[in-house]
């Protein structure tokens, strides 16, 4: 599976840049108990830090903020995800565990302060290109809407869309089931390609530390 960044987008964000981790031989199930509590306690830290702290003090959340305007997209309408996940915690909202893969996948996005998307690997047809959604790019979303992903970052498949920063699909989400699975990181555009590897090795042995398999990193 190759995977691409269309121009569109880096003619506007020149710094932009996408990391992927692909898993093999992975096994979700319910989330260890370490998992539920490190998701539980980073929340309630988060919790009180946002009692004191605007959104946009945290860099991650601000610098995807710019970034979503530069696009097209509206903030107020249309939120990256990790910046929903950190409203949710500011009101109490705390996630509650799905999986092992959705509950890493979240907690990561919480720490790192960047939207991500965890997607079956054999639900994925063909090759995967990033590039700026249309009127066109429509999915079935995990938020049981059809969402319509206008100026809006999106990972397509030669089925259409399937991802993005906003919301995921149905149709290449990950269950228990999954066995292989693709990881991107949307991240910060001032992140360099050396940071970004980095990252992308931390956040991959905490995944296989939890899920098993293996994982090969890059960034596009």
């Amino acid at each position: 599976m190759e995977i691409s960044v269309d121009s569109t987008i880096t003619e506007i964000l020149p710094d932009f840049k996408a990391g992927i981790i692909h898993y093999n031989n992975i096994t979700v199930s319910e989330s260890p108990q370490m998992l539920k509590g490190r998701l539980q306690l980073f929340q309630e830290q988060l919790y009180f830090d946002l009692d004191e702290k605007e959104l946009t003090d945290f860099p991650g959340l601000l610098e995807w903020k710019l970034a979503w305007k530069a696009l097209g997209a509206d903030p107020n309408r249309y939120r990256p995800a990790a910046e929903a996940l950190f409203r949710r915690i500011r009101k109490q909202n705390y996630l509650t565990p799905v999986h092992s893969g959705v509950d890493m996948n979240n907690f990561l996005s919480l720490q790192y302060e960047i939207p991500l998307g965890l997607y079956d690997a054999d639900k994925i047809d063909g090759d995967v290109e990033i590039t700026l959604g249309t009127d066109r790019d429509q999915f079935e979303g995990l938020n049981n809407r059809l969402n319509t992903l206008t100026n809006i970052l999106v990972s397509k498949d030669r089925q259409g869309a399937f991802g993005s920063p906003y919301v995921d699909s149905k149709r290449t989400s990950v269950t228990e089931d999954t066995v292989n699975a693709l990881h991107i990181f949307y991240l910060r555009p001032s992140m360099d390609r050396d940071n970004a590897l980095q990252l992308l090795t931390a956040a991959s042995n905490m995944f296989t530390g939890i899920h098993g398999g293996d994982a090969e990193i890059l960034v596009v």
